[in-house]
């Protein structure tokens, strides 16, 4: 009975190890081996390359990322502030706007109807204003191209002032025609601005009359040989003026 309980024993262990460690394990199919070895990184050179490789970058590129974060000032806030006088000092230190050695000469009284000033109030364009000037610019008028880089293609002679702020600039070249026309305004007042523009002119070859209606003012002459300019000036409240300057040939 003993012998039997031990023979039941020994098949039960046997029974509960499962397969023979002796007997040798089946083959894996040599299609499932490929299929296994393929889908191995290590198996595909260019993706091997690509993981290995270092990641390239771009300087300038880099400059680029996040442009609308918000990145601290590349150096402390200055604080200054201007004087206060300074509204003051540009009208009171009228060499400031003169280059070295010029002196202005005073612009003559205004004399006679200023009839040009009646033309630019009714004139809504630059190309309005030159076309009721009549003559020649009257006829490059119709040609003429808005653009505020006309403005650096004034005559030598009647160059803008030097703190003018242009709003509006036009021209036409081409087919006998060489006209300007800008408007701009300058925190000058008027009487500086006839002064300058008058010795400008003067000193271009140009004749030039002065002619008012109020506020308006109007600075004109034409040039023996060809080419004319006129100046139309209004004062502003705050001191400044606003110009609108045409000139035609030279």
């Amino acid at each position: 009975m003993t012998r039997f309980l031990l023979h039941c024993s020994i098949a039960l262990a046997l029974a509960g190890c499962g397969k023979n460690p002796d007997q040798p394990s089946s083959p894996v199919p040599a299609a499932v081996a490929t299929s296994t070895a393929a889908s191995s990184p290590a198996a595909d050179p260019a993706l091997t390359a690509a993981l290995r490789d270092q990641i390239m970058v771009d300087p300038a590129l880099v400059q680029q990322a996040n442009a609308d974060t918000v990145r601290p000032p590349t150096q402390p806030q200055s604080g200054a502030v201007p004087p206060v006088d300074i509204a003051a000092a540009a009208h009171a230190q009228p060499a400031a706007l003169t280059t070295a050695g010029e002196t202005l000469r005073t612009a003559p009284a205004a004399v006679g109807t200023c009839r040009q000033c009646a033309i630019a109030r009714r004139s809504l364009t630059l190309g309005a204003l030159a076309e009721a000037q009549g003559g020649r610019a009257g006829q490059c008028a119709a040609n003429v191209d808005y653009s505020a880089g006309w403005a650096n293609r004034l005559p030598r002679g009647l160059p803008l002032y030097p703190d003018a702020r242009v709003t509006e600039a036009a021209g036409a070249d081409g087919q006998g025609c060489a006209l300007r026309v800008v408007s701009f305004s300058t925190a000058a007042p008027m009487q500086r601005l006839l002064d300058w523009y008058y010795t400008k002119a003067s000193d271009a070859g140009y004749t030039a009359e002065h002619h008012a209606d109020g506020a308006e003012h109007v600075l004109a002459g034409n040039r023996r040989g060809g080419g004319t300019f006129m100046a139309t000036m209004h004062a502003r409240q705050d001191g400044g003026t606003d110009i609108d300057l045409m000139a035609d040939g030279g």
